[in-house]
């Protein structure tokens, strides 16, 4: 399988190399796509050196699948013009996740829904897909009414610009402000501030969990409502989520199906001071749930606390997991596909 990263020299994109190694696709051909500057650069990949191509020869080259991390106004751009070659491309950023014509996947919880036709697929936001994860087996057993969800976010999640500017204010020193990711300290703060502002005084961040946990799950008329708060914490994003179901639940029978989804680590006991944490985390594919608890003050309440790695299933990890399973689906036109489809 031809495999082209867009975005390569890039936080995730750096993460997305490392996540297809570690899951041993079956990559025949290995291309690392940036911008202009960084054309000719050597990255590693599978213990080889391989230079860094600019994208009109990444898409003169075909390739089978190409893993977007570039950003909105590059996948606009560029991934329609893959797709007329025939590469599906699977895009992490935010340009295509609302397109009603382009699916919404976290392989999951509706991968099922993939097509050959499908040629632009959208990954989700990273903590809308951790939070799914957790939602999607108790939205089918007993039907979300509202929920109310807080998110502790870590600054990795802006960025390397953000990276360096916790690291510059942890060691003490001052950034200067072209080197600031946010408007003001991320070491030792937090910060109510995910994304830009809207007119409604919602954080694009905010919205994005709105809007892409309805598309998701399929279910336009679900509650939605969220802060979302960045942190200066390294490993990952954390979710306080309080649920209203449809139907009255055990919660024995809550802590039995997240125990039983693909993908999903119960962590709930409080007796020992087990719980998640996102320290604990870093580096995991998995998501984590824990302090499962009634809410005792409305009917058919529920509180989790729900933690991920947000490079890795937040972004890398479920976008190798798309392709994996449009590989082992046939549903690659391309010869890849073909192959797979003839075993």
């Amino acid at each position: 399988m031809k495999v082209a990263v867009v975005g390569v020299t890039g936080l995730v994109g750096n993460v997305m190399c490392r996540v297809l190694e570690e899951r041993q696709l079956p990559v025949s051909q290995f291309i690392p796509v940036a911008s202009a500057r960084s054309v000719g650069k050597e990255v590693m990949f599978n213990g080889k050196a391989h230079k860094v191509v600019s994208m009109e020869d990444a898409i003169a080259a075909k390739p089978d699948v190409a893993l977007f991390s570039a950003g909105g106004s590059i996948s606009q751009e560029f991934a329609p013009r893959f797709a007329e070659v025939g590469t599906t491309v699977v895009d992490n950023s935010s340009a295509w996740r609302m397109d009603p014509d382009k699916k919404l996947v976290v392989p999951e919880v509706n991968a099922h829904l993939l097509t050959k036709a499908d040629k632009i697929i959208a990954n989700p936001n990273c903590s809308t897909i951790q939070l799914v994860m957790a939602l999607a087996p108790l939205h089918r057993a007993f039907g979300l009414k509202r929920i109310v969800i807080s998110t502790y976010q870590s600054f990795t999640g802006t960025g390397m610009k953000a990276v360096k500017q916790y690291q510059l204010e942890r060691k003490g020193f001052e950034p200067a402000a072209e080197e600031m990711a946010y408007p003001y300290p991320i070491f030792e703060n937090c910060l109510p501030h995910c994304d830009i502002f809207l007119e409604n005084n919602y954080t694009k961040e905010e919205m994005k969990l709105v809007n892409e946990t309805r598309k998701i799950l399929g279910e336009q008329n679900i509650g939605v409502t969220a802060t979302a708060v960045r942190v200066p914490v390294h490993g990952g994003h954390s979710e306080s989520v309080n649920i209203e179901f449809q139907r009255p639940f055990e919660i024995a029978e809550v802590r039995r199906l997240l125990g039983e989804t693909p993908g999903v680590v119960l962590e709930d006991e409080v007796s020992s001071n087990r719980y998640p944490m996102p320290r604990y985390a870093k580096d995991r594919d998995e998501v984590f749930v824990g302090r499962i608890r009634r809410d005792e003050s409305v009917e058919n309440g529920l509180n989790l606390w729900v933690v991920a790695d947000n490079l890795r299933k937040g972004a890398a990890t479920n976008t190798v997991q798309i392709a994996e399973y449009l590989l082992a689906n046939g549903l690659l036109q391309s010869s890849a596909g073909a192959a797979q489809e003839q075993k």
